[in-house]
């Protein structure tokens, strides 16, 4: 098991998506615009595939033959053409006998060639929309590549995701951050929701959840091997969001049964019944992705203010929310009572800096720092 240092879990704060296409297309919003969930901002068209026939070949002629129209070509570069449709044909022995070619798929013929004897067809072009992610407001038009969206809200960075983007109602599926979210804890009214789960998902709740046509889970932990179950294969160290699993998960601690921190379970129990845009993407090798939720929220909770919210940029201080990486405390969680300066001896002999954790059971322990990651609040 491993973790990545520097997770976020914030109870609100500005955040900015740049939307963008692949290719130049075409921008469908302005600065300022207010835009939803599913609001398209830009969209283009990607040319399709090509398709190359081997026609004087299929004919029986020779290649200089085959572009001669009428004769054997049936239709002409910039023809618009049918998946099945005949586009040469050759006739003989007074018309006794003949050959033809058909169209492999539907598009436009793109070249004959006198050369190879070969009619090329690109397939028709394939439209290619971004839509917003997350609702708020656009702040910078890209030329004619996409947008950026800028929105206030609760943010919580995940340690694992499969799936990609999606949004739904937020509905707190157990009552614990101990708890397991199991199949029979789901409802068939979930349909569309993203359900938050405690210490694990059970391999038979995502299949469920696929079943019911869940948008999204949440969960502490997961088993390797009900993932590998769920998608048909195993996963590797590539970036994810791209599975076809039809749900997308994301995993707030690590693999195997481990409780939902406070912090993160609390602040989703606050959102309960608002809507989220959840992303599964995860990439842990260079140029690390994490998987994302963002419930958009229109202030800060009740209580907050700003400067409640600490910083990385502070370095580690009391007070601060950390996790312990290494055992014996692996995968707890807790708060900084002190940080001594002078080095202490640990169990390996060696001479390290350290820090006093009170964990969130109550108790209190010494770790060197090397061992916890800070949680960003």
């Amino acid at each position: 098991m491993a973790y990545t240092p520097g997770l976020k879990v914030k109870k609100e704060v500005v955040l900015q998506r740049t939307r963008r296409l692949a290719i130049p297309g075409e921008v469908l919003v302005a600065k300022g615009d207010r835009v939803h969930f599913d609001t398209i901002v830009a969209r283009t068209k990607v040319p399709g595939d090509v398709e190359t026939i081997r026609a004087s070949q299929m004919l029986g002629i020779e290649a200089d033959e085959i572009e001669e129209l009428g004769q054997y070509m049936l239709k002409k570069v910039g023809d618009q053409v049918s998946k099945g449709e005949i586009i040469a044909r050759r006739l003989s022995f007074f018309g006794l006998s003949k050959a033809s070619v058909e169209s492999p798929v539907e598009g436009t013929i793109e070249h004959v060639s006198d050369v190879t004897g070969q009619v090329t067809i690109r397939e028709d072009p394939v439209p290619v929309e971004v839509k917003a992610y997350i609702p708020g407001r656009i702040v910078d038009v890209i030329r004619s590549d996409g947008v950026v969206v800028e929105t206030t809200a609760a943010f919580i960075q995940g340690i694992f995701g499969i799936g990609g983007e999606t949004h739904g109602e937020i509905r707190m599926a157990v009552k614990s951050p101990e708890d397991s979210l199991t199949a029979d804890l789901l409802e068939s009214d979930d349909k569309g929701k993203v359900l938050i789960g405690g210490a694990m998902v059970t391999g038979e709740a995502l299949k469920k959840a696929v079943d019911i046509g869940i948008r999204g889970v949440v969960s502490g932990g997961v088993e390797d091997r009900d993932l590998r179950d769920l998608l048909g294969y195993e996963i590797g160290v590539a970036i994810t969001g791209h599975e076809e699993s039809m749900v997308t998960l994301i995993i707030t601690e690590g693999f195997g049964k481990m409780r939902m921190s406070n912090k993160t379970f609390e602040l989703l129990r606050s959102c309960e019944g608002m809507e989220a845009a959840l992303n599964g993407a995860t990439q842990i090798r260079a140029g690390v992705i994490r998987p994302e939720i963002i419930v958009p929220r229109d202030r800060v909770s009740a209580g907050e203010s700003r400067e409640d919210r600490v910083t990385f940029s502070k370095g580690m201080q009391p007070g601060m929310m950390v996790r312990v990486i290494a055992e014996p405390f692996f995968g707890a969680i807790g708060n900084i009572l002190s940080l001594p300066i002078e080095l202490q001896d640990v169990e390996s002999e060696s001479a390290v800096r350290i820090l006093e954790v009170q964990l969130e059971d109550g108790r209190k322990v010494v770790v060197p720092r090397a061992n916890v990651e800070i949680i960003e609040l």
